[in-house]
């Protein structure tokens, strides 16, 4: 692991902070039908370059660059959490969570 811990728990807010903000990310991506092939796929699609940004902007307020370790790891965490992010865009209200509910989340998505 390359990305520190701040950065990590960092990352992981944003990516807390955009799955309990989902429904307003897919109303944006609504905004771009009939141009958009996919709504859910177009609204977690910004969801992933938002918190990209943010991964990115952390490491800018450290005057420091991500390495090419820094960004697999990124990418590693993104795709671990994808299919929250995607439940929680296919049905917003249903999906509320906490920490500890990401957690178990997880946790049953990586014993199956």
């Amino acid at each position: 692991m390359t990305i520190s811990k701040e950065n990590k728990e960092f990352i992981d807010s944003l990516i807390d902070y955009y799955i309990n903000e989902s429904e307003s990310y897919r109303q944006i991506a609504e905004n771009f039908v009939p141009e958009i092939g996919s709504v859910p796929d177009t609204a977690f699609g910004i969801i992933t370059g938002c918190v990209y940004s943010g991964f990115l902007q952390a490491y800018q307020n450290q005057q420091q660059s991500p390495s090419l370790e820094d960004m697999r790891e990124f990418n590693q965490i993104i795709k671990e959490r994808a299919p929250l992010i995607k439940k929680s865009i296919l049905d917003p209200h249903r999906f509320e969570t906490n920490k500890k509910d990401v957690d178990e989340n997880e946790d049953s998505i990586s014993k199956e």
